[in-house]
């Protein structure tokens, strides 16, 4: 894949220009414009979505060997260009170049793992009540899929949604958030490049200014029969009312406020091990981020103790692209002061400041270590999506578990505990899609990532993830 960058819209094959002109992409660590990108308007969404629906026709009927040979394909074609990539996601994301390599062979990962598990999609053989009949059901594809993936993981969730529906049989259309769309882009390269037919994979972005008018198209189009979004939740309950008049397939994978819990029989070097990673991954701007922190009174010091060596030890703040970098900016202005307001009130309110608090140059914020959170604070209240982590004390283990689940998120939840009775307890009780037992990185392709309450439907990768984008039909016959 060349160097240079692609900045038009990917549809039904060819390179074109967006119908709104362009838009700056910048580089959330200097600043600086990247490049300026296709803005793509509903009548370019309405082209995509039509070459998708012409191209459907087809891919439906290729066999789930011959679409596993595609899917193969673009996962080398991943790994081939993997520094590249890499490169260009930095540039736009702002995460340090090691989380962006390891990403791209996140990415990678899906394409292989449907690539196998398309030529899986078994229907059944139903035992029939009458002797006169005979049962069975199929898996079919649903039809063209609009995907609409976040910055924070630009090209891991194109990659995760993207495989799922090729191995289904289904096209797609996906729309990139507008501070990453350079790295989309750069995927439809790939998908060219390993001869993917024209119109199966389509790529539209646009502005912020045109996001709802865009979100608006997808939904309304009654050739789209599936709908994948990774993203707020806020943006997740406008599209699910959306799509009621069009009856879709809807994924929704959304926001999170996940609990991080510390008992007392932890090894406390282990916890604060996981508690850096749940945490400052990818600068805190993930979904399944440790959100509140919570720790036993008895082991309280010594983990804040421990936690405020390791940030000051193993956290450099940088441009990503500078070696030994791995703290990088926020993605925008907007998120941003959105984080310096919510933790300035909670100092306000009391929380203590053990470690950064202060803004940085730019849109570099610090790591920050607060204690004597209470729960009626913004930071304990809210999904923070930055750098910052509150640490409240806890006494009882039904107490604590009591507060975690009164969140109306349930995406992620993290526990340490050296107690195997207690283990089982609280990770049947954690209201979560998703629980790590002494273990903060619980992603992989072979597992349903997914949530409950208001952090969204369905599951992605593992054997469940061509759910969305499959029907089953059932089949009678007479005999």
């Amino acid at each position: 894949m060349s160097q240079a960058l692609n900045t038009n819209a990917f549809i039904a094959g060819s390179w074109r220009r967006g119908a709104g002109g362009v838009f700056p992409v910048y580089d959330p660590a200097s600043g600086a414009e990247i490049a300026q990108v296709a803005d793509c308007t509903p009548d370019d969404v309405s082209a995509a979505v039509d070459a998708a629906s012409e191209a459907f026709n087809t891919w439906r009927l290729k066999g789930p060997k011959e679409r596993a040979a595609i899917l193969l394909k673009i996962r080398d074609g991943l790994n081939n260009n993997k520094e590249t990539i890499a490169t260009i996601l930095t540039k736009e994301n702002g995460k340090p170049k090691g989380e962006a390599m390891g990403e791209v062979g996140f990415a990678a990962s899906f394409f292989e793992w449907f690539a196998e598990e398309g030529r899986r999609q078994y229907g059944e053989t139903v035992p029939s009540p009458a002797a006169s009949k005979r049962m069975i059901t199929v898996r079919q594809p649903v039809g063209v899929a609009a995907l609409i993936t976040p910055w924070n993981f630009p090209i891991g969730m194109i990659g995760r949604k993207v495989a799922a529906a090729l191995a289904a049989g289904c096209t797609c259309v996906v729309k990139p958030a507008e501070d990453t769309p350079l790295t989309a882009l750069a995927f439809a390269k790939v998908c060219e490049e390993a001869g993917v037919p024209a119109g199966v994979v389509n790529v539209v972005p646009c502005s912020r200014s045109r996001v709802q008018a865009v979100g608006a198209a997808l939904c309304d189009s009654p050739k789209v029969q599936a709908l994948s979004f990774t993203g707020s939740t806020i943006v997740g309950k406008w599209l699910y009312q959306r799509c009621g008049s069009t009856i879709k397939k809807l994924s929704l994978e959304l926001g999170g406020d996940a609990p991080f819990i510390v008992f007392s029989s932890a090894n406390i070097g282990k916890a604060v091990e996981g508690a850096m990673a749940a945490k400052f991954r990818n600068t805190g701007q993930t979904c399944v981020a440790a959100n509140r922190i919570f720790v036993h009174e008895s082991v309280h010091d010594e983990f804040v103790k421990q936690f405020a060596e390791a940030i000051d030890k193993e956290l450099k703040s940088g441009h990503g692209l500078e070696n030994g970098v791995n703290h990088g900016p926020i993605i925008n202005q907007r998120q941003f002061e959105r984080l310096v307001k919510m933790t300035d009130e909670s100092i306000a309110a009391g929380a203590k400041v053990v470690r950064g608090g202060k803004p940085g140059g730019g849109l570099f914020y610090p790591p920050t270590l607060l204690t004597g959170v209470s729960g009626d604070m913004p930071v304990a209240k809210e999904e923070i999506f930055g750098p910052v982590a509150p640490i409240l004390k806890f006494r009882e283990e039904d107490e604590v578990v009591r507060i975690a689940n009164t969140s109306d998120m349930g995406l992620a939840g993290y526990f340490y505990t050296n107690d195997i009775a207690q283990a089982w307890r609280v990770a049947e009780a954690l209201e979560v899609g998703m629980v790590g037992v002494n273990e903060p990185m619980v992603s992989t392709c072979e597992i349903p990532f997914g949530g409950v309450k208001h952090s969204g439907l369905g599951k992605e990768g593992s054997l469940h993830g061509l759910d969305d984008y499959t029907n089953i039909k059932y089949i009678c016959f007479g005999v």
